[in-house]
């Protein structure tokens, strides 16, 4: 699986683009391929996008000067719908009516390939391969008079999981889909508004978390304050639960809950479901360190930290190439052998992808000396991809899909191997309003998806382009 992307937005700050920056990097967990800012000044507008991470798009001070303005947005990508080149680097700018407007996209729009099929019959032109530019073109061609009033067209008509960030001429607007399915908080910084994918940005530069941006809302900010849409019909709740296992971290406040509390649940209900005797429990750093706790206080056993990471290196499936990922594994842990030497020994992982992982792990840690290697995960087996902002894996290439539990056990060569339960992950205590998607752990989707020529499709094949 790969991250989907980080948003960041700022209203009527001085320092606008710094404080952006320092959102992103917060983000950067979301993100790691490219990075962009752009920001508004009196009617002129500055822009800086690159390829790779943050600090090494905007590694001079100087860069950050020439952002002037009050108002800024920034976005930290991992492409999901759109390859992975320089003309998809977000955010995207406009200029339409002699206006321009400046777009930051987390998510995956589920009828691009029937939106953009039109547009192309009516004559748009695409600069880019994602699908985030379609909503640029809707609001363009709307016949609305107003800013809001064009966006709000486009939002109508998008369907999918998106959570948006827009820059104006004089307002900044969020926007999330009526399921709710990515998440996107709302802050306070002295007089200033901060919109964010997830609270630890907010943390960072010393704003409040105020609320979430409510599914299907539009907020538009301005010098008047605060102005609520809804130009979506209302839709059953569908919150991303990969939020809460991986992909959010642990200190942020997401969908309205602290992520740290509900990965301990699902570490403590993981424990009720599966225990086993051993003498340590370890987790997988660092995702899966807050499970871990849970399960460790949940059974009793004693939490030890059994595996070393080196955080000098990116999570390991963003590198396409198998061998590339296996040395991966090596460079990334390392075990501490005094911990595990003649123990049985219980890892807690948070999911389990591909396996090549995971296998690597069991035999590191064997070769550290462990005496039984219990394998237990914070969640069910992932036996479908994703199609709203996460990009997973083909059904074929998940080892949840094509082996039992009892063939990935023997895979990984571990003593024992169990899950959580899908009753189990989605019966924990959260927000009573809260319903979540679980559509890769059970195959059923809460939007239907395109499907041509028996495989599921959301945008249309475009040349490779080399920039």
């Amino acid at each position: 699986m790969h991250d989907e992307c980080g948003i960041f937005g700022i209203f009527g700050h001085s320092k606008a683009a710094e404080l952006t920056y320092s959102g992103l990097y917060a983000l950067q967990h979301r993100g790691q391929e490219s990075a962009g800012i752009v920001t508004s000044n009196k009617g002129e507008i500055h822009y800086k996008k690159g390829m790779g991470l943050v600090s090494e798009v905007f590694s001079n001070k100087a860069i950050l000067k020439e952002l002037t303005g009050d108002n800024a947005i920034g976005h930290t990508r991992y492409s999901t719908t759109g390859a992975s080149s320089l003309i998809n680097i977000q955010p995207f700018l406009m200029t339409n009516r002699s206006h321009y407007t400046a777009i930051a996209h987390n998510g995956n729009l589920t009828n691009s390939l029937e939106l953009r099929t039109r547009l192309d019959a009516k004559g748009s032109i695409f600069q880019t391969t994602s699908d985030t530019e379609i909503v640029l073109h809707l609001a363009a061609r709307s016949s609305k008079k107003t800013g809001i009033g064009r966006i709000c067209d486009a939002l109508s008509i998008i369907k999918g999981a998106f959570s948006l960030v827009f820059l104006t001429d004089d307002s900044i607007i969020a926007a999330r889909d009526p399921r709710g399915f990515r998440p996107l908080a709302l802050g306070k910084l002295r007089k200033a508004w901060v919109i964010a994918s997830e609270t630890c940005a907010f943390d960072l530069i010393g704003a409040k978390y105020v609320r979430d941006v409510e599914p299907g809302e539009v907020l538009e900010i301005t010098k008047k304050g605060l102005k609520s849409y809804f130009p979506s019909k209302t839709a059953k709740k569908a919150s991303c639960i990969f939020e809460y296992i991986y992909f959010s971290r642990p200190d942020s406040i997401v969908f309205g809950e602290n992520v740290d509390k509900i990965r301990r649940r699902l570490g403590r209900m993981l424990a009720r479901e599966h225990p086993v005797e051993a003498d340590i429990v370890i987790g997988i750093p660092d995702s899966a360190n807050t499970a871990t706790l849970g399960y460790a206080e949940e059974s009793g056993i004693k939490f030890e930290i059994g595996l070393i990471r080196n955080h000098y290196v990116g999570r390991t499936f963003i590198d396409p190439q198998q061998k590339a990922r296996d040395l991966d594994v090596k460079v990334k842990f390392n075990p501490v052998k005094g911990v595990l030497n003649g123990r049985r020994v219980v890892v807690v992982d948070d999911s389990i992808v591909r396996g090549t992982t995971s296998k690597k792990l069991v035999k590191l840690i064997r070769e550290a000396g462990a005496k039984e290697v219990h394998f237990r995960v914070s969640s069910p087996p992932i036996i479908s991809p994703c199609f709203f902002g996460v990009d997973m894996p083909t059904k074929e290439e998940l080892i949840g899909y094509r082996m039992s539990i009892k063939e990935i056990e023997k895979y990984l060569k571990a003593d024992s191997l169990r899950y959580l339960t899908l009753k189990g992950m989605l019966g924990m205590k959260s927000l009573p309003d809260t319903t979540f998607c679980s559509s890769c752990f059970s195959g059923k989707y809460p939007i239907k998806i395109p499907v041509v020529n028996g495989k599921y499709r959301l945008q249309i094949k475009t040349p490779a382009l080399s920039v």
